[in-house]
């Protein structure tokens, strides 16, 4: 068994003050337990929490531990003025002209952290593809939610788009896609011959070949609760599987970045399916779109909007002067080794 760090804890001369402020910077919350003037504050974060220790020294010297800080949505020079407006301090600037460096700030009680550029940013600089992330899953799913939560009652039975599924259906067979595509992470030696051996069947002919389905009983708020939960366990497998994993999929080998981009696609073209003619906006953002196509379509056009570009690439829109696509598939092997 491996150890995990837990907490990085910071000791300082405000618990909840300090917390607070970190809190703000990395749009994350207190601990619900946590009130002004107790001895310790709690942040919660994706990995370690940031845990806030109230002591009587005063902090002496430079740290000889720091965070370096990545913006997730701004420019390292955006989140440097929003985190100044903050109240950070700016101790050392190593920004350069040509985008690259870090500026160096401190926090209201005086540690230092840094600043560096975005993965967008990054990705610019050294000419690389912006990988998909967990993140980009979770991001997908939220965006189909708010749009089915739309849906009227009276359409979960009436036809998806072109498919021959109803909406129901077709949404039970995005909740199954990210199952799937989740389990196929989870053993600890992924199978590389076959898919992870659940039992998948249809509950009429025609249907969607599923392992699980919702409870029609609960109605749509349960089948949306469905989507969530199957998107919340690709999301957790992504970000938790090493990048070197590789397990089973019938289009390639692939990565837990692959089974991200899938599952996000997955996402992306059944919500449009399921609200395709009815009054309820879709578009998702160009730029998830484009991280997508990159790593799944890598031969897509590159000169057309990137969302209308993954409609055509999965043959459910046309794209001047290009041939409609009638047979399609994604790569799911990573770019770096032969395609399947």
């Amino acid at each position: 068994m491996t150890s995990l760090v837990r907490h990085v804890t910071i000791d300082c001369a405000d618990a909840y003050k300090l917390g607070s402020f970190w809190a703000e910077v990395l749009g994350a919350q207190l601990s619900d337990e946590d009130r002004p003037g107790d001895p310790e504050a709690l942040v919660e974060t994706p990995g370690a929490a940031l845990l806030f220790i109230s002591v009587p020294e005063p902090k002496a010297g430079k740290n000889r531990v720091h965070l370096d800080i990545q913006p997730q949505d701004r420019t390292r020079d955006e989140e440097v003025e929003r985190l100044l407006a903050l109240g950070a301090t700016l101790v050392g600037d190593h920004r350069k002209p040509n985008g690259r460096g870090w500026a160096t700030l401190a926090d209201p009680e005086g540690n230092e952290f840094c600043v560096e550029c975005s993965a967008a940013e990054r990705a610019t600089l050294t000419a690389t593809r912006l990988p998909v992330t967990a993140d980009d899953v979770t991001t997908a799913v939220h965006l189909s939610l708010a749009a089915l939560r739309e849906v009227p009652e009276d359409h979960w039975r009436a036809p998806a788009g072109t498919l021959e599924w109803d909406s129901w259906e077709t949404v039970e067979h995005l909740n199954d896609d990210l199952f799937a595509y989740a389990a196929q992470l989870g053993p600890k030696k992924p199978p590389l011959d076959r898919e992870v051996p659940y039992r998948w069947g249809a509950e009429r002919k025609g249907g969607p070949a599923n392992a699980i389905f919702a409870n029609p009983d609960a109605g749509a708020v349960g089948l949306l609760q469905t989507l969530e939960a199957s998107g919340a366990l690709l999301t957790a497998m992504v970000r938790t599987t090493l990048a070197d994993v590789r397990s089973f999929h019938a289009y390639g080998i692939s990565d837990p970045e692959g089974f991200a981009a899938m599952g996000i696609v997955e996402t992306l073209v059944h919500t449009h399916d399921v609200v395709r003619g009815l009054d309820i906006s879709w578009a998702p953002p160009a730029d998830l779109c484009d991280r997508v196509l990159a790593r799944l379509f890598p031969d897509a056009p590159d000169d057309a909007d990137r969302w209308t570009v993954l409609l055509w690439s999965t043959g459910r829109a046309e794209l001047p002067g290009r041939e409609r696509v009638s047979s399609w598939k994604w790569r799911s092997a990573p770019l770096d080794t032969p395609a399947s």
